[in-house]
């Protein structure tokens, strides 16, 4: 048996990741966003959702750039911290012992501890309710090398030990349980 609630987002689980963006050190902030996710493959396209009575909001309007940065199991505390605090009344990236890094392509800075970065800039930005979809390119693309496969050069997302949030709580990923296409694959005799 099922029961029927009221319509909402239950999409879970969402990556918890911190938006880093400011086109200069005094504008700099970080706002964490669960409201994530991948548009296209080609071009690489990424959307973010965003309130627009958040302090980041005019900062990301005005810019029109901004860096995802995946965040891990030991950022887990900054992560929610960024969430729930304001930038209009704080330093995040002071108070939470996290380091603004130059991106490659784009003005607004990465955070430096965390193992995966994605460079964006805003295509088109759409009013959606209570939150407006930043619809971005993916520009670049900066990883941590210590979390680089020697042998494949492919990023170890266990290794990482990024985090996932879902309906107010934050995880660990887990185990991996198997990879894409293994349900078809043919067992070796």
């Amino acid at each position: 048996m099922k029961t029927d609630w009221k319509p909402g987002t239950m999409i879970y689980p969402l990556p918890a990741v911190m938006i880093s963006c400011g086109s200069e050190p005094a504008e700099y902030t970080i706002l964490t966003v669960s409201w994530v996710g991948t548009l296209c493959t080609n071009p690489p396209m990424c959307y973010i959702s965003v309130r627009p009575e958040r302090h980041s909001y005019p900062i990301l309007k005005k810019n029109m750039e901004f860096v995802i940065n995946l965040t891990t199991e030991s950022l887990a505390f900054a992560t929610d911290w960024c969430g729930v605090t304001s930038g209009k009344e704080h330093n995040k990236f002071g108070e939470m012992n996290l380091t603004p890094g130059k991106a490659s392509v784009v003005k607004a800075p990465l955070i430096e501890e965390s193992p995966l970065s994605v460079e964006c800039r805003v295509r088109e930005i759409m009013a959606l309710g209570s939150h407006d979809m930043f619809i971005a390119d993916v520009v670049n693309i900066r990883a941590d090398d210590k979390y680089l496969n020697e042998a494949t050069g492919a990023f170890d997302m266990e290794k990482a030990k990024l985090l996932a949030y879902s309906h107010g709580k934050y995880y660990g990923l887990g185990q991996l349980i198997g990879k894409f296409g293994w349900s078809v694959r043919k067992k070796k005799e």
